[in-house]
C-alpha cells in the first residue's frame, strides 16, 4: 500500500532522520492532539529514543510537540499490536466481512493504556492500520 506524505510530513521525516539517525517510514501529524507520530523500522526503536530518552526528548524540544514512536511490522496483526504499545496485547485477529476490523486482545489491566488518554492510543492505532494495511477499524476484544 502506497503512503502519501504532505510537505510538512516530509520536512519532519527529514528532520527526524537527521537528528536521530533513524529513517522513519511514516509521519502522521496530529494537530488535534498536538503530536507527531513516527513509524520506526523494526529494531531501531532504541536508537530513535536514545540513551535515557535523550534523543527523542531533544527532538521534541526542537519541534515543540509531543512525539510518539510506533515500531513497524510485516504482518497486520503485529502492526496493530505495536501501535497499541505500551499495552500488553495477547493476540490480534483480523475479521474481513463488509469491513476489515482488527480485534486486539489486551490484558485487562492494560485496557486503559490501549485506549489512551481521551482515546489517543486507539485513534493512533486506527489511523496507522488504515494507512498501512487498509484496516477499517481497531477494536479491543
Amino acid at each position: 500500500m502506497s503512503v502519501e506524505f504532505s510537505d510538512e510530513a516530509r520536512r519532519y521525516l527529514a528532520l527526524f532522520d537527521r537528528e536521530t539517525g533513524v529513517p522513519a517510514r511514516d509521519c502522521l501529524i496530529d494537530d488535534e492532539d498536538d503530536r507527531i507520530i513516527f513509524l520506526i523500522p523494526p529494531g531501531e526503536m532504541a536508537d530513535a529514543i536514545g540513551p535515557g530518552g535523550r534523543t527523542i526528548r531533544a527532538f521534541e524540544s526542537l519541534v515543540d510537540r509531543r512525539v510518539e514512536l510506533v515500531e513497524d511490522a510485516d504482518t497486520p496483526e503485529d502492526f496493530v499490536a505495536n501501535s497499541l504499545a505500551p499495552a500488553a496485547v495477547y493476540n490480534v485477529t483480523i475479521s474481513e466481512n463488509q469491513d476489515v476490523v482488527a480485534y486486539a486482545e489486551v490484558a485487562h489491566e492494560d485496557r486503559g493504556i490501549a485506549i489512551g488518554s481521551d482515546g489517543r492510543t486507539i485513534r493512533r492505532a486506527r489511523r496507522l492500520a488504515k494507512r498501512h494495511f487498509n484496516i477499517d477499524g481497531v477494536e479491543l476484544a
